[in-house]
């Protein structure tokens, strides 16, 4: 015997989906290996100025020095924030794919995070 659902719960189930369906987050994955090499480079790069942050830290280094360093360290990982958010972009509005709205859209907003 099949259980018939009751107007009030088919609205609530159909709302469910709905909430799912607008909760769902587009993703655009960067396919330029230049700029992932590119970006991966620059990444590795901050990791090991922030390594050399710590090291100044616990050599009781002037904060002058260490304030440069990790100006340096924040420097390189926005500039490969910004790259690959431009790569991205780049690659979604030439890919010309149905959603590329919205994903763009989606990439604007995390553009805008980082400013």
């Amino acid at each position: 015997m099949s259980k018939k659902l009751s107007p009030e719960s088919h609205k609530i189930k159909s709302v469910s989906v709905a909430n799912q369906m607008a909760t769902k987050k587009l993703t655009h994955v960067l396919s330029d290996d230049e700029q992932v090499a590119a970006i991966s480079k620059r990444i590795k790069r901050a990791h090991g100025q922030l390594g050399a942050v710590i090291r100044m830290l616990e050599e009781g280094r002037n904060c002058e020095e260490i304030v440069t360093q990790m100006s340096a360290v924040s420097k390189a990982v926005n500039t490969a924030a910004f790259t690959l958010i431009s790569s991205s972009l780049k690659e979604c509005l030439v890919e010309d794919k149905n959603n590329a709205e919205q994903v763009s859209a989606q990439l604007q907003k995390l553009f805008l995070s980082l400013a």
